[in-house]
């Protein structure tokens, strides 16, 4: 059996160091094509150092440069190279893409593997809130094998049929419900929320995931994210999609099907689950997870989201319900103001309000094109970032 290339974008971040991990138990399958990161250099060369890629590519032109003069002088044949372009070619150089780059900056590279019809593993969900549409028209021209990474769409994908090409089908579906955590706030109230340090919203109580999305996870504003990428995924509309807290987030989603029945797919939180499957599928492969006791784990406790304490799971809602490029200036919005929170800028509750400001002042159009979702993404930015500075004079 010939090894399958693997390109990993945005290697240095969890899911891609996870990924790494399970490449890694499958010597025999697995071979690392490329990597990339953003200014991560030290990160990026050891990777290199120890899996010996074809390519390396960094977003940030300057770290590539270091990046390139450090493996010369250590006598390394991998090629370095740099920006949106680099990843883009990467992206369409092998035979399976871990698409992991957070944020809008996934968008271009992951639809480039899209677009050469790789098999890719979507991690990136922006890809998916961004630009729904054109990035599941080009899956079906191109007949690229796209296979769902985020724990809560891998789970609903391995509790619906699929065809041969991995299309999933929803015959007889009648609800797909989305789990989540309920973050490490989800006994706050509002206003003890408000005094919340970036550290509190980082120190999530089941994953160890990267900063931008805990905050994301302690907002809520993961799961209104994941609702849009569920609607496109899974092509349903957003009235059958339900969000549900699952404090112990061993459940990771469930379908719900006309004859009553349920459909669940457990495990312990951990991602190399969802990144084993869809390395293997349709085979299944070791990733190295413990297995579940479900005597252990005891109970399993099931709640409705609060959506006045977490309203960005509201506002996710609302921009499906808006349409055109609403979920690009969502996410645009969201990024922005999280990323003032971290930065100390912006207060925890403040997060909301950027969002609602943005949307209630944005322009939607349809988003036919790339140009025109990254136009709506980079004005939603401006306007994010002067209420940003309107709220910070206060």
């Amino acid at each position: 059996m010939s090894l399958r290339k693997v390109t990993v974008l945005g290697s240095t971040g969890s899911i891609g160091l996870s990924t790494l991990d399970v490449i890694a138990q499958h010597p025999d399958r697995f071979e690392v094509h490329a990597l990339s990161a953003h200014k991560s250099v030290d990160a990026l060369f050891d990777q290199c150092q120890a899996c010996r890629p074809a390519y390396a590519v960094m977003s940030c032109h300057d770290s590539a440069e270091q990046l390139r003069r450090r493996l010369e002088d250590a006598g390394s044949d991998t090629r370095v190279l740099a920006g949106e372009e680099g990843l883009c070619e990467i992206a369409a150089g092998a035979d399976v893409v871990m698409a992991a780059i957070v944020g809008a900056a996934g968008l271009a590279p992951t639809l480039a593997a899209v677009n050469a019809g790789k098999t890719v593993l979507l991690a990136n969900k922006e890809s998916l809130v961004m630009a729904g549409g054109l990035f599941m028209r080009a899956v079906q021209e191109s007949g690229a094998c796209l296979l769902p990474i985020d724990s809560e769409h891998n789970a609903i994908f391995q509790c619906l049929p699929v065809d041969d090409s991995g299309v999933p089908r929803r015959p007889g579906v009648s609800r797909i419900l989305l789990t989540a955590s309920g973050g490490p706030f989800r006994e706050w109230s509002f206003e003890q929320m408000s005094g919340v340090s970036p550290e509190q919203a980082c120190a999530h109580p089941n994953w160890s995931m990267g900063r931008k999305i805990s905050v994301d996870s302690a907002t809520l504003m993961n799961k209104g994210l994941e609702l849009i990428e569920t609607c496109w995924f899974f092509d349903v509309p957003e009235d059958l999609v339900d969000v549900v807290v699952h404090p112990q987030s061993i459940v990771h989603s469930m379908v719900q099907y006309v004859d009553g029945s349920v459909l669940a797919q457990l495990g312990n939180p951990d991602m190399r689950t969802p990144i084993a499957y869809g390395l293997g599928w349709p085979e299944r492969i070791g990733s190295g997870v413990a297995e579940l006791d479900i005597v252990s784990a005891a109970r399993l406790d099931f709640e409705a989201p609060d959506e006045d304490r977490f309203p960005c799971l509201a506002l996710g809602r609302a921009a499906v319900r808006h349409g055109g490029t609403a979920m690009a200036e969502l996410n645009a919005a969201n990024e922005e103001a999280v990323a003032a929170f971290l930065d100390g800028r912006l207060g925890f509750t403040d997060i909301p309000r950027i969002i609602e400001t943005v949307l209630e002042r944005a322009d939607s159009a349809e988003p036919d094109t790339l140009d025109v979702v990254k136009l709506a993404d980079h004005r939603a930015r401006e306007q994010a970032l002067r209420t940003i500075e309107e709220i910070s004079r206060r």
